[in-house]
């Protein structure tokens, strides 16, 4: 029997590992429960379907704790009496009611299990009230390694803030923490001292000042939104304002910067109306006009909140002030407005399903850094900064992280993804068709969470090619593919080399100063020639090697 346990064991143990390992280059990394259950569509998530949040805390910057609770309500898929809410440690459920009636809990670490009393039938519309509270996670190194940011301004006075993309939002507020199932729409509520501002995503519908010296704030988002783009900010903030004429109409911009900060602020800000004026160009309209756009003030870097952009970048341009691309381009514009403010786009109106697929995101907006670029100051400077940003990659491990297990790529998403979109844009070959693509992205996956094979399959339909060996390259592998060639015998002859199978993008050349399409293969392809002195390039725009072989 022991020899027997051990056989199954061994087994299984073979059987996840080779689970693990579903890229095409990388090493299998090892996963916990936890994991699975943090990054999987359970059977306690998937019957039923999140409509609409009313997240009401308190916030308490003396003793550093939220507290609250979050009305849910979801509508029944499938008939089940067991549903999975996700709260992290070391915060705590101190109850959940449906109807009136307290509901039994059960824990498992960072998931509560609620079992429900009354019948479940499809297509109900139902709801439970979660309350808790506790000391939520401190943020180390937000917004990397996030939770909640406690803070002061050099006055002494809070400056709070949430951070929680891959951490999740759960760090601080009970919710389905799983970014398939956007809510709806949503109220978030929060309660803070008197002399102190909160701003949240959506529009502010009301400020109530509560006779025991605190205020709430209530901001309702009007649009679909993903968890952890669902923020606080908190400090001793002021305002001020703009209308930018868009392609939707009216759009209003506000800005909350704290009191000492406003004049560098209306100064540095005015990137703001460029950038939605670049973007709107390439991609469609701001996908939030409902919502407003919102530039907040943060106590850290900076990150995509939807309609709640959160910026922390010393009113200077560049990313604090360098040049990410090393080329001058990057210090013409402030970093944080137009990144984080491009992922609006992707990110918050085309959001991956799982986290695996985070290049959706980051890859595209860090690309859209160059169209910016691009829209201002010319074709060629846009492809120098996207090109300069190459020397950030490391091609250390797929881009594509693991499935169902919350678990995120190579950082090579950000400056490798830009480049494969720039490679791809070369491919195209037609700047107006580029333009409708991305700008076909947004409206076709309007507000959707989606999958890489989604991505994949529409832009090898609007591109008109079988684009699966070329994703494979670029976001399953960690090989650079290398165009080599050599010239023999009057011959120019020229193959990819390596490369994933199947792997065959034409690519841009000039022989001896005439542009030229070659489309390589993994055997030498012989081209006739008859210049005894041949001079080849590969243009530059496409991410690869180039290896000339001497006869």
């Amino acid at each position: 029997m022991k020899s027997y346990l051990t056989l199954i064991c061994f087994s299984l143990l073979i059987f996840y590992s080779a689970k693990s390992q579903n890229l095409l280059d990388g090493k299998a990394e090892v996963f916990t429960r936890q994991d699975t259950l943090r990054g999987s569509i359970t059977k306690e998530r998937a019957w039923w379907d999140v409509k609409y949040y009313h997240l009401d805390v308190k916030v308490n910057p003396t003793d550093s704790t939220i507290s609250g609770s979050n009305t849910i309500r979801y509508k029944v898929l499938k008939s089940y009496n067991r549903m999975q809410i996700d709260l992290q440690k070391p915060m705590e459920i101190s109850k959940v009611t449906q109807d009136g009636k307290e509901l039994k809990l059960e824990r498992d670490e960072n998931v509560f299990y609620i079992n429900l009393v009354e019948p479940q039938n499809v297509g109900d519309i139902k709801e439970v009230v979660v309350f808790y509270g506790g000391k939520p996670k401190i943020a180390v190194n937000p917004p990397w390694d996030g939770g909640i940011t406690w803070s002061k301004d050099k006055n002494g006075k809070p400056f709070i803030a949430s951070t929680c993309q891959g951490l999740g939002a759960s760090v601080w507020w009970p919710c389905k923490d799983h970014m398939y199932d956007e809510v709806d729409n949503m109220l978030i509520s929060v309660n803070v001292p008197k002399n102190l501002t909160d701003v949240s995503n959506g529009r502010l519908q009301s400020i109530i000042d509560l006779k025991d010296g605190t205020k709430t704030f209530n901001w309702y988002v009007s649009n679909p939104i993903n968890n952890y783009g669902v923020n606080i900010n908190i400090g001793d903030y002021v305002s001020f304002s703009e209308v930018f004429k868009g392609e939707k109409g009216d759009l209003d911009c506000e800005y909350y910067v704290l009191r000492d900060d406003l004049e560098k602020a209306k100064i540095q800000f005015k990137d703001v109306p460029r950038m939605l004026k670049a973007f709107e160009h390439w991609f469609g309209p701001y996908p939030f006009y409902e919502d407003s756009y919102k530039l907040v003030q943060a106590p850290y870097l900076g990150m995509e909140h939807q309609s709640c952009v959160t910026y922390g970048n010393g009113f200077q341009n560049g990313y604090l002030g360098r040049d990410l691309s090393g080329t001058g381009w990057g210090l013409k514009f402030d970093f944080i407005i137009i990144h984080e403010s491009g992922h609006e786009w992707f990110a918050n109106n085309i959001t991956y399903k799982d986290i695996a697929d985070m290049w959706i995101h980051e890859s595209f907006t860090n690309y859209s850094e160059s169209l910016f670029v691009e829209y201002y100051y010319g074709k060629e400077a846009g492809a120098e900064y996207v090109r300069g940003t190459r020397k950030g990659i490391k091609n250390d491990k797929p881009i594509i992280g693991q499935y169902d297990v919350n678990n995120e790529g190579s950082g090579d998403m950000y400056p490798k993804g830009g480049n494969m979109l720039h490679t791809l844009r070369q491919i195209v070959n037609d700047a107006p068709k580029w333009r409708t693509i991305l700008r076909g992205l947004n409206s076709t996956f309007y507000h959707q969470t989606v999958t890489t094979k989604q991505i994949e399959d529409y832009l090898s339909k609007a591109v008109g090619l079988d684009l699966n060996p070329f994703f494979n390259q670029y976001l399953r592998a960690i090989r650079i593919p290398t165009f080599e060639y050599k010239f023999l015998k009057g011959k120019l002859s020229y193959r990819w080399t390596n490369c994933v199978p199947d792997f065959d993008m034409p690519v841009k050349v000039t022989i001896n100063g005439k542009t030229k399409w070659l489309k390589p293969q993994a055997e030498w392809t012989n081209l006739p020639q008859t210049s005894k002195n041949l001079k080849l390039e590969v243009d530059k725009d496409f991410y690869v090697n180039v290896l000339k072989i001497e006869s």
